[in-house]
């Protein structure tokens, strides 16, 4: 099987997943948070990104109401709004790259910033699933075990979903197949799902 093959696969069974009643209504979860990853290999990255936006539109078209964040266009419009991009240009003209990891990871502030953006855009879109892209776009300053951790107590009451670009063995992340991202045991990996 090609990799185009394998990922028109595995989003067609996230597509019947997604669209099931019981993942909708977050069914037999036992208690646990309904977070599920979606990991994928990174070469695939831009196969992705159409599958994903093929997903909205099968979704959308059957009455179920998702809402897409990437991290990325999030992360940007955070900096521009609160910041200005202009400036954050030139900070990292001026700046090490140490130094301005630690700058934007201030200036987007997870806890004060970003995470309370995610809960806006949730609360006023008011989708039926969560969906989170861009995750290796805004590595290394913002982690997507981060994300995760910071969005359970908002975003308990809708099924999350995060594509990942990496392995997730059910208790670590490893991102693009190398980097440890930290261990996170509470999401479901999707593609164990059985309809």
């Amino acid at each position: 099987m090609t990799e185009t093959e394998q990922i028109h696969h595995k989003f067609s069974h996230i597509f019947q997943v997604v669209s099931s009643e019981s993942f909708l209504k977050m069914d037999a979860l036992g208690g646990e948070i309904p977070f599920w990853i979606a990991p994928f290999e990174v070469s695939a990255t831009n196969l992705v990104e159409i599958e994903i936006k093929n997903l909205q539109k099968k979704l959308l078209a059957k009455g179920i109401k998702p809402l897409v964040v990437d991290l990325f266009e999030l992360s940007v419009q955070i900096l521009d709004d609160h910041v200005g991009l202009d400036d954050v240009f030139f900070i990292e003209e001026d700046s090490d790259k140490d130094y301005f990891k630690e700058t934007l990871q201030s200036m987007l502030n997870i806890h004060e910033r970003f995470i309370p953006k995610m809960i806006e855009l949730k609360n006023s879109k008011k989708p039926q699933v969560f969906m989170i892209k861009g995750v290796g776009s805004v590595y290394p300053f913002i982690r997507s075990h981060n994300i995760l951790n910071n969005i359970q107590v908002a975003m308990n009451d809708i099924p999350t979903l995060m594509f990942f670009p990496g392995v997730y063995n059910g208790k670590s992340l490893n991102l693009f197949g190398q980097l440890m991202d930290d261990n996170y045991y509470r999401a479901f990996n999707i593609d164990n799902f059985k309809i």
